[in-house]
């Protein structure tokens, strides 16, 4: 008897039609015969909707008060859900993050989880009961509620499935998998029927949001094998899995591209040892990651740091940049939000060499100009300007011919 763990999104648990579809496809999974773990997110705009509600009555939330005020929406969906599937005659358990045994860090808003205790879900499955799980959530070790942060329940279903040792962790959504680009912008676009967790990962952490960045890590690092589907449409879906486990896979796997980030130039820097590092500690401290960075050469004893952050921290970010620009006695900075990140991930560019000038010279026949390159073993990215990204992401994706199936064997020769 296999052991699956279902996890359903926001669209896919939209309304009450939905639900019900959602119920009928684990009745069916569970008539199978399998043992059913279900992971359920808030209905949909739900979280955004509690996100005003909290705005209306405080400027600054409390950040205790507002994960309660936030789980609440999955537990809404965890119980409408076990209604659904008792009345299509099996028996459901629904349970909160913290009676499911999430035992999370003390962070809230983007807490992560450090233990998952056996308990009321495994022994829901051994007495043949379908257990229902509200996604985003646990308890910390002090007791408290906390959320995951955007994204968590896809953490919370791959957690779970490697708490209970499932087969399989199936994130079900309004796609019907993982492409080589964005179909809204790129129409030539192919779903890729298997990627591995490293290539996921850099997709992940480029912009495609088909699945939480956390989520893969958790899943690589506990050897669980995800598997991407649409809730709506029969379809096989993407594979997300080790990289030993592919027989076959393409030179490279996607396109990403994240528009939410911007770039910060910190300006005539003192050219000394160190300062680098007193450029991005204090960034490091008030927790703003940092992506790209690039320093220009250096002239007359100074030099440009560039480097890109997410623009909903710029706010946060500016006191931290004031500051650190007066320390290092730099001339000032200047924050430009009107750029986006374009990149392109394939295992294959480890044995396939060119790609990065393929992607480069594509950008340069279409006149699209390049801020800044970062590589990687499987990476390629560049910063273009927000209003060329649609354009960038279009000519990369025909220059390299990913409508096409262009293979590499285990040996790294390239095949059509």
């Amino acid at each position: 008897m296999a052991t699956i763990v279902q996890k359903y999104g926001g669209t896919s648990v939209g309304d009450p039609e939905k639900l019900k579809h959602v119920a009928r496809r684990v009745v069916e999974t569970a008539n199978a015969g399998n043992r059913v773990c279900v992971v359920v997110s808030a209905m949909g705009h739900t979280t955004d909707q509690l996100l005003e509600l909290a705005s209306q009555v405080s400027s600054a939330p409390h950040p205790r008060e507002l994960d309660v005020l936030l789980t609440s929406g999955e537990r809404i969906s965890m119980a409408l859900l076990a209604m659904a599937i008792n009345d299509l005659g099996l028996e459901a358990v629904s349970f909160t993050g913290s009676q499911a045994g999430i035992v999370t860090d003390t962070s809230h808003g983007k807490a992560r989880i450090v233990e998952m205790k056996r308990g009321r879900v495994h022994d829901a499955l051994d007495e043949g009961q379908i257990a229902i799980v509200a996604g985003f959530q646990g308890v910390s070790t002090d007791k408290d509620i906390t959320t995951l942060g955007r994204g968590g329940s896809d953490t919370t279903a791959v957690a779970l499935a490697a708490s209970l040792g499932a087969d399989v962790c199936e994130i079900y959504t309004d796609v019907t998998g993982v492409f080589t680009a964005d179909p809204r912008i790129v129409p030539g676009a192919k779903q890729i029927p298997r990627v591995t967790f490293e290539e996921m990962l850099e997709l992940a952490a480029c912009g495609a949001r088909v699945l939480a960045l956390r989520s893969v890590e958790y899943a690589r690092n506990h050897g669980v094998k995800i598997h991407v589907r649409s809730t709506f449409v029969p379809d096989e879906g993407t594979w997300v899995v080790k990289e030993e486990d592919m027989l076959e896979q393409a030179i490279i796997s996607g396109v990403a591209h994240d528009t939410g980030e911007a770039k910060v130039t910190i300006q005539a820097v003192p050219d000394q040892p160190g300062v680098a590092g007193r450029v991005f500690r204090p960034l490091a401290d008030a927790g703003i990651n940092i992506d790209m960075i690039v320093q220009n050469s250096s002239a007359a004893g100074h030099t440009d740091i560039s480097f890109t952050l997410p623009e909903n921290d710029i706010e946060r970010a500016e006191p931290v940049l004031e500051e650190l620009a007066r320390s290092v006695a730099a001339t000032g900075y200047t924050i430009d939000p009107a750029i986006a990140k374009v990149s392109v991930i394939g295992a294959g560019m480890r044995s396939n060499p060119g790609v990065a000038a393929a992607v480069f010279e594509s950008l340069a026949d279409a006149g699209i100009n390049i801020e800044i390159i970062s590589t990687s073993s499987i990476r390629v990215s560049c910063v273009v300007s927000a209003d060329e990204v649609e354009r960038a992401v279009n000519v990369i994706h025909e220059r390299l011919k990913l409508a096409d199936d262009v293979y590499y064997d285990a040996g790294g020769e390239a095949a059509a």
